[in-house]
C-alpha cells in the first residue's frame, strides 16, 4: 500500500493522504473524549472535573508521543524518496527501538510526576485522588501509545495512511464499548474509563505491529533486526525531539493557563473541559494537513525535488484552509448543541460555547502554524519552529496569564490570548520558512553549478 508522493498531481494525493490522518487523529482523541462524555453523563461533575483536570496533561503526553514519532516520519520519508532500501530498513527498525525505549521512559517519569503535575495546574483538592488514579492508569500504557505512533509514522512515510485508520476504527469502537461496560455494568468511576483507554491502546499497537510484521517490501519489520543504529537514531531524534518540544510548549502554556482557569471555579473548569473536547477536533483537522506536509516534503526532498516541496506546501495550506473554515464554521454554529453532548448543566454549556466560538473563529491561524512547521520538519529543520514557538506561543501565554489576566480576571479575557499568540507565531514561522527555502534553493544551485 506504499504510495509514491514524488510524481503525479498533488492536490488529489494530498487529500487522499490527509483525510485518513485527520480521521485517525480524531479517533485517537475520541479515547479521552469518550471518557469525558461517560463520566459527565453517568457519574457526575466531580468525576468530570477530575478527568478534565487531567485532560491538559494527557494532551501534553499525547503530543510528546506523536511529536517524537515525527522524526521517524521525516527520516524514513526522505529515505523512501531517495530509494535507499538498506537505509529504509535500518530506519524502520531503529524507529521501533526508539518507540519502546522512549515509552519506558515516559512510563516511569509519568508515574513519578502525576501528582505534582496535577498540583501545578491547581486541581481542586476534592477531585485530586480521582485525577491521580486516572493518570496513573493512563501512563501504564505509555509503551503501547508510543509504539502505535511510531508504527503509524512508518506507514505514513511510505505513503500509507489507511491501515492505521482501520486499526483505530477497531480500537476506538472497543474503547467506547468498554467505557460503558466498566461504568454502567461494573459500577466504576474514573478508573473504568481509564482502563478502557488502556486496553484500546494496547489493541491498536499490537494490531499495527502485526501488520508491519507481515508487510511486503522495505517497511517490513523483523523482530530480530530491531536495534538502534546510532546515525539514524540521531537523525530521528534531531527532528522528533524539537517537534515534541514544540508541541509540549503549546501544551505547557495551556497547562499554565489551566491554573488561571481553575482559579475561576468548578463550573468554569467543567465548561472549559467540555469546550476543549469539542475544539480539539478542529485541531486534528489542522494537524492532519501538517503531518501530510511533513511526508510530502520529506519524500520530495529525498528525491531532490524542492520545487515540488514548495508546491506541496502551498496545496496543504490551501486545502487546509478550506477544510478548517468548513469545520470551524460548523463548530461555531452548533457550539451550544455540541457542548450539550457532554453535560446537561446550562452554566457549563455557556462557558464551553464561548471557548469553542473564539477558537473556531481563529483556527485558520493554527492551521498555518502546523503546515509551515510540517514543511520545515520535512526539510530536516525541526529546531527552528520549536524555538519560535517558545517565544511566540509559550512566552506570550505566560506573559498574558501573569501580567494581562490580573487586569480582568474573567474567562473571556483569558481566552483572548489564543488568537494573539497564534498570529505572532504565524508571522515568525512564515519568515523562517522563506529563509530556509532560499538557503535550500541556493544549495541546489551550487550543487548544479559544481556538476
Amino acid at each position: 500500500m506504499k504510495t509514491d508522493l514524488t510524481e503525479g498531481r498533488l492536490w488529489n494525493k494530498i487529500l487522499y493522504f490527509a483525510m485518513p490522518i485527520v480521521l485517525m487523529n480524531i479517533l485517537q482523541q475520541l479515547f479521552n473524549t469518550a471518557d469525558i462524555a461517560v463520566v459527565g453523563r453517568l457519574v457526575g461533575n466531580d468525576a468530570l472535573a477530575a478527568v478534565g483536570s487531567a485532560g491538559p496533561i494527557v494532551t501534553l503526553f499525547i503530543t510528546i508521543f506523536s511529536g517524537v514519532s515525527v522524526g521517524a516520519n521525516a527520516v524514513i520519508a526522505r529515505m523512501v524518496g531517495s530509494g535507499n532500501k538498506e537505509q529504509i530498513g535500518k530506519s524502520v527498525h531503529t524507529s521501533v527501538a526508539i518507540a519502546v525505549l522512549s515509552g519506558v521512559i515516559v512510563l516511569v517519569v509519568g508515574e513519578l510526576i502525576t501528582r505534582p503535575l496535577l498540583e501545578l495546574v491547581s486541581t481542586p483538592e476534592h477531585v485530586m485522588d480521582m485525577a491521580v488514579l486516572y493518570l496513573r492508569i493512563y501512563f501504564s500504557g505509555s509503551i503501547f501509545i508510543m509504539l502505535y505512533n511510531f508504527e503509524a509514522a512508518i506507514l505514513r512515510a511510505g505513503g500509507d495512511t489507511k491501515r492505521p485508520l482501520y486499526v483505530l476504527l477497531v480500537s476506538g469502537a472497543l474503547n467506547i464499548v468498554l467505557n460503558l461496560f466498566f461504568v454502567m455494568s461494573c459500577g466504576m468511576s474514573v478508573e473504568g474509563v481509564a482502563l478502557a483507554t488502556l486496553v484500546s491502546n494496547i489493541v491498536s499497537a499490537v494490531m499495527l505491529f502485526g501488520i508491519l510484521l507481515q508487510e511486503k517490501g522495505d517497511l517490513r519489520i523483523s523482530v530480530a533486526e530491531i536495534r538502534l543504529h546510532s546515525g539514524i537514531a540521531r537523525g530521528v531524534l534531531m527532528v522528533g525531539i524539537p517537534a515534541a518540544i514544540q508541541g509540549m510548549l503549546f501544551n505547557i502554556a495551556n497547562i499554565v493557563l489551566q491554573s488561571g482557569i481553575n482559579s475561576l471555579g468548578e463550573t468554569v473548569v467543567a465548561g472549559n473541559t467540555v469546550g476543549v473536547n469539542v475544539e480539539i477536533f478542529l485541531y486534528f483537522i489542522v494537524a492532519g494537513f501538517g503531518q501530510t506536509c511533513i511526508t510530502f516534503n520529506g519524500q520530495n526532498l529525498g528525491a531532490g525535488k524542492l520545487n515540488r516541496c514548495v508546491s506541496a506546501t502551498r496545496w496543504c495550506l490551501g486545502l487546509g484552509f478550506l477544510f478548517t473554515v468548513i469545520a470551524s464554521g460548523i463548530a461555531f454554529i452548533f457550539r451550544s448543541s455540541l457542548s450539550g453532548i457532554f453535560t446537561p448543566d446550562e452554566a457549563v454549556i455557556q462557558i464551553a460555547a464561548f471557548r469553542i466560538g473564539i477558537l473556531a473563529a481563529f483556527e485558520v491561524l493554527n492551521m498555518m502554524i502546523e503546515v509551515i512547521s510540517g514543511a520545515l520538519r520535512g526539510w530536516g529543520h525541526s529546531l527552528l519552529p520549536a524555538l519560535l514557538s517558545l517565544f511566540f506561543v509559550c512566552g506570550v501565554r505566560m506573559l498574558w496569564l501573569f501580567v494581562i489576566f490580573p487586569m480582568d480576571r474573567s474567562y473571556e479575557w483569558l481566552m483572548s490570548v489564543y488568537p494573539v499568540s497564534w498570529a505572532l507565531a504565524v508571522i515568525s514561522l512564515a519568515g523562517a520558512y522563506f529563509y530556509v527555502k532560499r538557503k535550500l534553493l541556493a544549495g541546489m544551485a551550487l550543487r548544479g553549478a559544481g556538476a
